[in-house]
């Protein structure tokens, strides 16, 4: 198999509490190659986010600790870089749009001095050179008066600004790969529009990889090429895009399209839920994650937990049952399809 841009294999990421040690993430393996998007996907609490901050190494240690795993990016191991190397890799080579632009940013530094700083530390501008930089940048990402913003401070940015001198920031270096830890999340339904098609059309004039984190399957739709669906810590479900969309395998799959408004159906259709709460991994489970809420377990399920199966090309799942998509009939019945 040829080498990929972005190798995660066996990453396990673990807190450590009063309480004991929490399994946040366990055994994510993900490759990302020269160009893809892939998306992420899964609810609060899943492990979305702690999965791409231990591939840069951004979370806390302690509480945090990276137990496991190799993250290779060009032929080299992020987690065993030295602090220097790593920081020399960070908003370089691999950039990320965080999830808050409200607090994303120094409330005390200027957007201008925000961005020119990696233009400075990773490209070896001059001050002048990077402030010019700057401008170009705010101005691809759509702010008006870009030269002039970039004296303003965070608090004088609107929320859906905030998140493009966000991405302006995060591309100033041209990364190889971005990724974007839910960024659209506190913006209105309008902004949130803009910033998809802001990044995409990005994306595709500077030709990155991009892992786009989201709890909306409806974003990764028109977004990414393939996605892993998160529970618990695990990877439960991989697919292309279509084939997920279309032929979904896994319960929690299954819940998370059921919750999503549909415009395809002649006839009016109730929006399904999913029953019960996530876990809180004190102990890495040996059994399904997701069986306390899913209605097609079977006993299996309380004893092991499933590993990822090929059941199509490309299409992995991990389910004893792999149940499919529970589609309405024209009459408006429920059958199985």
């Amino acid at each position: 198999m040829d080498q990929a841009l972005l190798d995660v294999q066996g990453l396990e990421t673990r807190f450590w509490t009063r309480e004991g040690a929490v399994h946040a993430v366990n055994g994510i393996s993900l490759r990302l190659e020269n160009g893809e998007t892939v998306g992420i996907v899964g609810e609060s609490g899943s492990g979305k986010s702690v999965t791409m901050l231990s591939v840069l190494r951004l979370l806390p240690t302690p509480p945090a600790e990276i137990a496991a795993g190799s993250v290779l990016f060009q032929g080299r191991d992020l987690l065993t870089m030295s602090d220097a190397d790593i920081r020399a890799v960070r908003g370089r080579q691999i950039s990320m749009v965080f999830q808050d632009p409200m607090t994303s940013f120094n409330a005390v530094l200027t957007i201008g001095r925000q961005i020119t700083e990696p233009l400075q530390v990773h490209m070896g501008m001059s001050r002048a050179q990077a402030w010019v930089r700057a401008a170009e940048l705010l101005d691809l990402v759509g702010i008006p008066k870009a030269k002039d913003r970039l004296h303003d401070f965070p608090h004088q940015f609107s929320g859906g600004m905030r998140q493009r001198a966000m991405i302006a920031m995060a591309l100033a270096c041209h990364p190889n790969v971005l990724i974007a830890d839910e960024p659209t999340t506190a913006l209105d339904v309008t902004i949130q529009a803009q910033i998809v098609e802001l990044v995409k059309r990005l994306r595709d004039e500077m030709g990155m990889a991009m892992v786009w984190i989201t709890h909306d399957l409806g974003i990764i739709a028109g977004l990414a090429q393939r996605v892993a669906v998160m529970y618990g810590g695990y990877f439960i479900e991989e697919s292309p895009v279509r084939d997920l969309y279309a032929d979904p395998r896994h319960p929690y799959t299954i819940g998370l399209l059921g919750s999503l408004p549909r415009v395809d159906v002649g006839r009016r259709r109730s929006l399904t839920s999913i029953d019960g709460r996530p876990p809180v991994l004190f102990e890495k489970p040996r059994y399904c994650p997701f069986v306390s809420r899913c209605r097609y377990a079977i006993a299996r399920c309380s004893r092991e937990n499933p590993a990822l199966e090929e059941v199509a090309p490309g299409h992995r799942v991990a389910c004893w049952v792999k149940p499919r998509l529970e589609k309405r009939d024209g009459d408006g019945t429920v059958g199985k399809a």
